[in-house]
C-alpha cells in the first residue's frame, strides 16, 4: 500500500545529524511521488502544488542539516584501531573460502554492507543520562582493511569517530556479520588503550548479542568506571546462561551439574554406573552440557555419538596446535596397538611368555637386553618393518636399569621421586591401626609384628626408630579393603589392601622391610585374612617378595590415578574455574592472575568423561579398581580430601613427612631430608607465594577492601556451596576475610594447577611405561600353599611365569602404555610456569605488578638451575648415582614431547 502524506515526519522535525540520511532518502521518494495515494477527487495540479511546497521545505532542512552534519563531522575525533585476527587453517576465519563466496556480487555486496561492526564504549557516561557514551560504529571488512597477514595473524586497520569529549574508551562491542566465527586476538588503539580479546566470536545467526570486551586495566568492581558497570555484569550474566537447555559447540556458558553422564545404560546392565555428586557418591560438580536423558534412565545424561565432541564453553576447546599434536598421539598410539594385538592373535596367546615378549615393545631393545634375545614374531616380513617403526621408547626407568623386576632401593626412591610422591607417611604407631569398622572389616589390628622389623633397622629397636622419624607407611588397607570383595570378582582383577613399611637408612634412602596384604572377611564378622611377606633370604621368598612388591604398586598406581591426580587435582579444580568465569569479570584482578592457569582444564576434564573414567574406558580397564573406580574416588572424597590440606606445606605436615620449624628457609622442616618431590616443591611453592603476595597486596591494601568485593565473594561461595556442595557444610573450608586469607587460597589454587600436577602427570609412561615394575592392576593373588597347594606348586616349578601370568595381559598393556605415552606429552603450545604471553599488554601501567612477574619468571629459571646442581650431588642418593633417574618433573621448562620434565601453567596434557 502506499504511504500518504500524513505519514511522513513534519521537516520541522529534521534537525538531528543522524536523522539526516533517512530524511534524504525521504526527499527523493516525496520527489518521486510515491507518497501519494491516487485520489480521483484531487486533481493532478493540486497535487503537483503540495508536493512542490513540500519539497522546498525539504530542501531547505535538508541543506541545513548537512551543513550541521559537515560542522559535527569537522568537531569529531579519529581514533585509528589495528585489530588481530588470528587464522585457523581449518574452519575458522578460513580466507579460501571466503573468496569463494566474494566471486558472487550479492555475496560480496552484502558482506561488505554488514562485515564485522565495532563500537567503542567510554569510561565515561552521557552528562546528561547515566547511560554509557558510545563512538560511531566503524565496519571491518575482510577484503579491504588488511594492513599485514602472515601464515598465522592478520591484522586489520579500523577508524572510529568519537566526540572529542567522549573520554577514554574502555570497553569495545564487536557483531560478526559474516557466516563463520572468528577469533579475535586484540584491539590496539595505539598510544590510548589496549583490548585483549582473545576469543572467538560467533556470527549474528547464531549469536544475535554483540560480544563485549574490555581495556586490559583491571578493576575491582568497586571501582569500575561508570561507563562500564552495566556492561561488567551484562558480560558476567552471558556467561552465567539461565541453567536451562542443550549447550551447543559456540556457547560461552558456565553451569554446574553432577557426574551423571559417565554411564550409558542404554548399553546394557554392565554399563550403568552412580551418578557422582550427591548424598551416596559425594563428588565435585563438573560444567554442565544439557544433553538429553538416556532412554533408559531418565535420571542420567545421554552419552555424546561419534560424530560429535562434548560440550565445553567455545574458548575452552583445544587451539589447533594442541589438537594436532594430540590427533598425532592417538594415532600413534593405535597403530602400536595393532601390531602387538595381531602378534598375539598369531601366537594364540594373549599373556606375555617371556621378558623378551615385554621388551620386545621398545625400539632400543640394546638397553633392555642382548639383540639376540629379542622377540621375533611369526609375521610376515612386512609387519615386521613396521613394527620397528612404531615401538614404544624405552620408558625412563627402564633406560637405566635392565632387571625385570623393580629393585628394592628403587622400589623405596619412587615413593619419594616417582610419578606417585604423595602418599609415603610418618609412622607413628606400631603396629598400625585400621580406622574402618571393625563389625564389617574384621580386626582393627595389624598382622605386622617387631619381629618382622626387628632385623632390617640397622640395629635399632622398633621404639627407637619410630622417636627417630625412621618408620614410614605406604598405607592402602583402609582405601581399598573396602572395595575388594567387589574388585576380586571382577574378571582378571586380584587385589589386596597392602601395607608396606619402609626404614629411612643412614644414607638418606628409604628401603622396604615389611609388606602386608590384607583380603577382607570371607563373612561378617569373621577374621580378616593377612598375611605378611619381608624381604628374601631364598629363591622361594625372592619371587613372593616380587609379587608382593608388585602388589602395593598396582594399589599404588590405583591410588595416585583415582585420588591423587584425578580426584585433587582435575575434579576438585573444575569448580573454581567454572566459578571465576561466572563471578569475576575479566576485568577483574584475580581473574587475570588465575586465566592462564585454567587453559584447557575443562576441556582435559570432558575428554576423560568421554574417553578415561566413562563405563569401560580406559580408567576402568587398566586399573585395579575397575567398574568401581569412581566409587573409589568418591570415598576418598568424602573420608579424607579437604582443601586446607592441598597446599604443598599443609600436605608435607598432614602427612607426617616434616614438622613446622620458622627457622627453616620454608617454615619447616622435612624429616626425609633428600626427598625430591618436596624440596624442588618447596621452592616452586615459595616462589608462587610471594608472587601471590605481591599481587594481592597491591590490589587488596587492607581486609576493608577484600570483604566489600562482591565478586569475589560470590566466586568463592558459589565454588564452595555449589561446586563442591556435597562438602559445603564442612568447617574446615578457610574463610576469605583479609588478604592473607586470599593469598593462601589463591597460592594453593595455581600450586595444584601447576606444579602439582605436573609433578602427578608428565612421568606416567618414564615411571609406569613399564609394566613390569608399576602394573596398573594384577591378575593373580600371590600363591598361598594353603589355599592352593596346587597352584603353589605351579608357581614353584615356574616362579617367573607365575610372575608374568599376575601381569595384564599383552592387549592390556600396549594399549596401556600407548594412553599413558601420550597422556604423559608437552604438546607444542604449552606455556610453562613463569610465562605470561599477556605481561604488558595487561599490566601496562602497573609496573609493580609488571616487575613481581618478571621476578617470578627469573626466579622459575633460578630453581631450576638449583634442581640441576641437585640431581648432580652424589650425596642426594635418591636422585643421583649409578642407575639413578634424576628427578626433573619439577624443571620448569621443557620441549615438547615424553620429556619427564617441564610444569605448564594448567592442567594441561
Amino acid at each position: 500500500m502506499a504511504m500518504t502524506v500524513g505519514a511522513l515526519a513534519h521537516p520541522n522535525h529534521i534537525s538531528k545529524p543522524m536523522d539526516i540520511m533517512w530524511h534524504a532518502n525521504c526527499y527523493k521518494q516525496f520527489s518521486s511521488g510515491i507518497f501519494f495515494s491516487s485520489t480521483k477527487r484531487t486533481t493532478f495540479r493540486a497535487m503537483r502544488k503540495k508536493r512542490a511546497a513540500f519539497a522546498e521545505i525539504v530542501r531547505n532542512k535538508f541543506s541545513a542539516a548537512v551543513d550541521v552534519e559537515k560542522t559535527a563531522a569537522a568537531m569529531m575525533l579519529e581514533l585509528t584501531a589495528l585489530v588481530t585476527v588470528r587464522k585457523s587453517q581449518k574452519k575458522i576465519i578460513n580466507v579460501m573460502d571466503m573468496m569463494f563466496h566474494w566471486f558472487d556480487k550479492h555475496t560480496l555486496d552484502r558482506h561488505n554492507q554488514e562485515g564485522v561492526v565495532l563500537q567503542l564504549v567510554s569510561t565515561e557516561t552521557e552528562s546528561n543520562r547515566m547511560s554509557p557514551k558510545w563512538s560511531d560504529e566503524a565496519r571491518l571488512v575482510w577484503t579491504k582493511n588488511l594492513k599485514m597477514g602472515s601464515d598465522q595473524k592478520s591484522v586489520y586497520e579500523v577508524k572510529f569517530m568519537v566526540d572529542p569529549k567522549f573520554g577514554k574508551p574502555g570497553a569495545i562491542t564487536v557483531s560478526n556479520g559474516y557466516e563463520n566465527e572468528f577469533y579475535l586476538e586484540s584491539v590496539n588503539i595505539e598510544g590510548v588503550v589496549d583490548f585483549p580479546c582473545n576469543s572467538w566470536v560467533q556470527p549474528q545467526r547464531v549469536m544475535s548479542v554483540q560480544r563485549i570486551f574490555f581495556c586490559s586495566k583491571a578493576y575491582l568492581p568497586g571501582e569500575t568506571p561508570e561507563g562500564l558497570k552495566e556492561l561488567r555484569e551484562m558480560e558476567l550474566r552471558q556467561l552465567r546462561g539461565d541453567g536451562k537447555g542443550l549447550r551447543t559447540p559456540s556457547d560461552r556458558i558456565y553451569d554446574y551439574d553432577t557426574y551423571n553422564d559417565i554411564g550409558n545404560p542404554d548399553k546394557g546392565m554392565e554399563f550403568v554406573r552412580p551418578t557422582l555428586g550427591g548424598n551416596k557418591n559425594p563428588h565435585p560438580r563438573r560444567c554442565r552440557t544439557g544433553r538429553p536423558p538416556t532412554k533408559t534412565d531418565e535420571n542420567m545424561e545421554s552419552p555424546v555419538n561419534e560424530s560429535t565432541t562434548i560440550y565445553v564453553p567455545r574458548d575452552e576447546e583445544f587451539e589447533e596446535a594442541k589438537q594436532e599434536a594430540l590427533d598425532v598421539g592417538k594415532l600413534k598410539g593405535i597403530l602400536r596397538h595393532i601390531i602387538p594385538t595381531v602378534t598375539a592373535i598369531v601366537r594364540d596367546s594373549k599373556f606375555f611368555k617371556g621378558y623378551s615378549d615385554i621388551n620386545g615393545l621398545y625400539s632400543d631393545a640394546s638397553l633392555l637386553e642382548n639383540k639376540k634375545q629379542k622377540m621375533k614374531l611369526p609375521l610376515p616380513k612386512i609387519f615386521n618393518k613396521v613394527q620397528e617403526n612404531l615401538k614404544f621408547d624405552p620408558p625412563k626407568l627402564i633406560s637405566r636399569d635392565t632387571s625385570c623386576c623393580l629393585r628394592d632401593d628403587e622400589f623405596g626412591r619412587q615413593a619419594v621421586a616417582g610419578i606417585n610422591p604423595l602418599s609415603i607417611e610418618r609412622l607413628t604407631v606400631f603396629p598400625p591401626v585400621s580406622k574402618l569398622d571393625p563389625s564389617i572389616y574384621g580386626s582393627q589390628e595389624s598382622a605386622l609384628g617387631e619381629e618382622h622389623l626387628i632385623g632390617h633397622l640397622e640395629g635399632m629397636s622398633v621404639q627407637q626408630a619410630l622417636e627417630e622419624n625412621k618408620l614410614f607407611i605406604l598405607d592402602y588397607h583402609d582405601m581399598f579393603l573396602p572395595f575388594l570383595n567387589q574388585i576380586n570378582t571382577l574378571d582378571d582383577r586380584k587385589a589386596y589392601g597392602t601395607r608396606t613399611i619402609l626404614f629411612l637408612t643412614s644414607l638418606g634412602t628409604l628401603k622396604p622391610i615389611a609388606i602386608e596384604l590384607s583380603l577382607p572377611p570371607t563373612k561378617l564378622g569373621s577374621a580378616s585374612n593377612k598375611q605378611v611377606l619381608t624381604p628374601p633370604v631364598d629363591a622361594t621368598a625372592y619371587w613372593l617378595w616380587q609379587i608382593g612388591k608388585a602388589h602395593v604398586c598396582s594399589n599404588d598406581a590405583g591410588a595416585h590415578q583415582l585420588i591423587h591426580h584425578w580426584l585433587r587435582v582435575h575434579a576438585c579444580m573444575e569448580p573454581l574455574i567454572i566459578a571465576a568465569h561466572r563471578h569475576l569479570s575479566v576485568m577483574h584482578p584475580i581473574y587475570k592472575l588465575l586465566k592462564p592457569h585454567m587453559r584447557y582444564t575443562l576441556k582435559v576434564n570432558a575428554l576423560a568423561r568421554q574417553v578415561l573414567i566413562n563405563a569401560g574406558g580406559i580408567i576402568e580397564s587398566n586399573f585395579t579398581p575397575g567398574k568401581y573406580s569412581m566409587e573409589f574416588s568418591c570415598a576418598a572424597y568424602r573420608d579424607w580430601w579437604r582443601f586446607d590440606h592441598e597446599g604443598l606445606p599443609a600436605d608435607l605436615i598432614r602427612r607426617g613427612v616434616a614438622i613446622p620449624d620458622p627457622t627453616q628457609s620454608h617454615g619447616l622442616r622435612l624429616l626425609i631430608e633428600d626427598y625430591p618431590y618436596a624440596t624442588d616443591g618447596l621452592l616452586i611453592w615459595s616462589a608462587i607465594e610471594r608472587l601471590v603476595q605481591t599481587y594481592v597486596n597491591y590490589y587488596y591494601p587492607d581486609a576493608s577492601v577484600v570483604q566489600s568485593d562482591t565478586e569475589l565473594h560470590a566466586w568463592y561461595h558459589e565454588s564452595i556451596n555449589l561446586g563442591h556442595a556435597d562438602l559445603s557444610h564442612a568447617s574446615w573450608w578457610p574463610k576469605l576475610s583479609t588478604p592473607n586469607d586470599l593469598i593462601a587460597i589463591l597460592t594453593t589454587i595455581i600450586w595444584i594447577t601447576t606444579a602439582q600436577h605436573a609433578a602427578l602427570n608428565f612421568g606416567q609412561y618414564p615411571y609406569g611405561g613399564y609394566v613390569p615394575t608399576r602394573p596398573p592392576h594384577m591378575r593373580r593373588l600371590v600363591p598361598n600353599q594353603h589355599d592352593d597347594p596346587d597352584e603353589y606348586a605351579n608357581f614353584i616349578r615356574e616362579p617367573q611365569q607365575y610372575f608374568l601370568s599376575s601381569l595384564p595381559s599383552f592387549f592390556e598393556a600396549t594399549k596401556y602404555m600407548a594412553v599413558i605415552d601420550i597422556i604423559s606429552a608437552h604438546s607444542p603450545d604449552e606455556e610453562y610456569i613463569g610465562e605470561r604471553k599477556d605481561l604488558l599488554s595487561t599490566w601496562s601501567a602497573d609496573t609493580e605488578i609488571v616487575e613481581a612477574f618478571y621476578r617470578f619468571s627469573m626466579e622459575m629459571k633460578k630453581i631450576e638451575k638449583e634442581i640441576e646442581g641437585r640431581n648432580g650431588d652424589s650425596n642426594l642418593r635418591n636422585r643421583c648415582g649409578a642407575g639413578v633417574s634424576p628427578y626433573e618433573l619439577l624443571m620448569p621448562s621443557s620441549e615438547p614431547g615424553v620429556t619427564c620434565r617441564g610444569v605448564p601453567n594448567s592442567i594441561t596434557i
